[in-house]
């Protein structure tokens, strides 16, 4: 209120000064009548006095101008104080509201932004990724079967987990044999096919790669009739190509691939590749205990382990898996796989015999006689060098069962030497073997055969030579009895193939007696079959490539961003404005102190002039 005492003050002032000049007007009347009538009297003096009231009248008349300026200054004061009023009026009841509602606009916002983003990350959840599907088709030499395989499209350690999903045997012989009938070859994979499109879902047909590959008896072929193997798989291809599936080709496998898929799958069913890592040993190396496999097909058999002696290494091949390296020892005898052998075992004898069209077979039930037309049995390479003279193809030979154990086990021991291997169709000598070490998985036709003697997993060689032997002295009748199930093709061989396989193991391989405990006859784990094909699969998922997994939030991609982009979009706007207003507010306070000094110098410069 220091501007109303001011004016006060500024009035007051101003009457006091119009009194005294009304006062000395009143002298300078009287003056003028004194002079009127004395006239005489000092002269001088009233001239003096009369120009003092001169001064005093503009005296009067400037000040009285100056009073009407204070007092416009003053009206203009009080203008502004009304006005800087009003200022804090509105700084306190107009910037008021505004203020708050932005502050608690602004709260809101950061709250909203912190908790969708902290919801967004810790409600994620991973949904399964599906599964991946691949079809291998394995034309053996025995017969051909479909394996559908499924792994999860992520992987450990850059390679699919790979299980069977699916098995189908193709009905009649293997794809080998349709030399004169290539079409068929494919027709006779229409089965399978059909069913191999009902265990897949079909959204996944187009992605789901299909690989044929076939093995020894497709080998045999294509060194016997070139031609004709290539005209097989030619069909095969065209048909494969035709269905729902992504057809990836046909391929001959060789020997040592067939032996090192063999002993992938055996090791990956059985847990010997998935072992974790740990911070103690963050790298694993090949010296991990693994299991050797033996494979025992229709036209080759194949060995396959990790020896303990390195110094016969040359024969051994660096298997990469799951990133860790393998030094294994592969070796795949072309010739010797159970069909095989038996021609040959037949030629020999019939070479031996000195009749031509009857001869004795030990190895055979007693009362049981079977023919065979010569050229089934010397129609390949593995038996070529077993011609008779005068050879007839067309001739038939019959082989009388005798049922003798002792000589089929002595006639097998003696033809079976293993000391040569055909190698594309020349008989080499073969190179010496690392001696046998570890524990073995023998599957294919070695479990085939144990299954037939009733022996599962792991016995004794006592165990299974006298069990051979009583299977053996079995007349034809004891045979069927014994076996009910199955055709006369396969009941008539478990005596040979089980002679075979002990030849095989012990001359071929090495085995002894106490090597031969270390031996488990499996045909598989897991619900999932041994042999070469799950390997192979295995192997090709290296090139696979993962799936990103599948991540389902609380909000979609879209809606986070929107809202967080939003809630963002307030808090920027919300401090901008809290900022201007505090600003204007800063700067208004800012003005009055300066109309404050600016008035104070306005009254100290009247106080002088007055």
């Amino acid at each position: 209120m220091w501007l109303s005492d001011t004016k006060e003050s500024c009035r007051h002032k101003g009457e006091l000064q119009a009194e005294d000049l009304e006062g000395e007007g009143d002298q300078h009347t009287k003056c003028r009548h004194n002079e009127k009538t004395d006239k005489v009297r000092k002269s001088n003096t009233c001239e003096e006095k009369e120009q003092t009231c001169l001064r005093k009248s503009s005296i009067k008349s400037l000040l009285t101008k100056h009073l009407n300026d204070a007092t416009q200054q003053v009206v203009g004061l009080e203008d502004m104080e009304e006005l800087g009023e009003e200022l804090k009026g509105r700084c306190s009841m107009g910037l008021k509201s505004p203020v708050v509602a932005a502050i608690i606009v602004l709260f809101i916002s950061v709250i909203t932004v912190v908790t969708i983003s902290i919801l967004q990350q810790l409600k994620r959840v991973a949904l399964p990724i599906g599964l991946k599907y691949g079809i291998v088709f394995d034309a053996g030499a025995s017969g051909t079967t479909v394996y559908v395989y499924s792994w999860p499209a992520e992987k450990r350690n850059n390679t699919g987990i790979v299980s069977e999903k699916h098995l189908c045997h193709v009905e009649g012989p293997d794809v080998s044999s349709y030399d004169n009938e290539p079409t068929q070859a494919a027709h006779s994979l229409q089965k399978c096919l059909n069913e191999t499109v009902e265990e897949i879902p079909e959204e996944k047909h187009n992605s789901t790669p299909v690989y044929f590959g076939a093995t020894a008896g497709m080998r045999l072929l294509q060194l016997e009739n070139a031609g004709a193997a290539t005209m097989i798989l030619s069909e095969i291809k065209d048909y494969l190509r035709s269905s729902p599936f992504d057809f990836k080709g046909t391929q001959v496998i060789s020997g040592k691939e067939e032996a090192v898929y063999g002993w992938i799958t055996a090791n990956y069913l059985l847990g010997n590749l998935l072992q974790r890592r740990t911070w103690r040993q963050p790298q694993r190396t090949f010296t991990v205990k693994t299991i050797g496999t033996l494979d025992l097909g229709g036209a080759s058999t194949e060995i396959a382990f990790v020896p303990e002696s390195h110094t016969h290494m040359k024969e051994a091949t660096i298997i990469t898996l799951y990133s860790y390296k393998y030094k294994v020892y592969i070796q795949s005898l072309a010739c010797y796989g159970r069909d095989e052998a038996e021609k040959m075992y037949r030629a020999k004898i019939i070479q031996d015999s000195k009749k031509n069209s009857s001869i004795e077979d030990p190895c055979l039930p007693s009362n049981y006689n079977l023919t065979l037309q010569l050229e089934n049995i010397f129609d390949g390479l593995c038996t070529a060098t077993e011609i008779p003279k005068h050879y007839d193809r067309e001739n038939n030979v019959t082989f009388i069962g005798t049922a003798n154990p002792d000589l089929c086990q002595r006639k097998l021991l003696s033809i079976f030497s293993f000391e040569y291997i055909n190698i594309e169709g020349n008989w080499t000598q073969r190179k010496l073997q690392p001696s046998i070490s570890g524990d073995f998985v023998a599957f294919s036709g070695f479990y085939y055969t144990t299954q037939a003697l009733n022996l599962s997993n792991s016995f004794s060689m006592e165990t299974f030579i006298s069990t051979v032997q009583d299977l053996c002295r079995k007349n034809w009748d004891q045979v069927q009895q014994l076996f009910p199930n199955e055709e006369d093709s396969f009941r008539r061989v478990n005596c040979f193939n089980a002679n075979y396989i002990y030849a095989l193991l012990v001359q071929g391989y090495n085995f002894n007696r106490k090597s031969w405990t270390q031996i488990s006859f499996q045909e598989g784990v897991q619900n999932s079959s041994f042999g070469w094909s799950l390997g192979y699969m295995l192997n090709l998922t290296n090139m696979i490539p993962s799936e990103n997994q599948i991540i389902q939030t609380p909000m979609s991609e879209a809606v986070f961003c929107g809202l967080l982009f939003l809630f963002s979009a307030l808090v920027l706007f919300c401090s901008m404005f809290i900022y201007f207003m505090f600003a204007t507010i800063v700067s208004n306070i800012a003005k009055l102190k300066i109309l404050n000094v600016l008035f104070e110098a306005i009254f100290l410069t009247m106080r002088i002039n007055s």
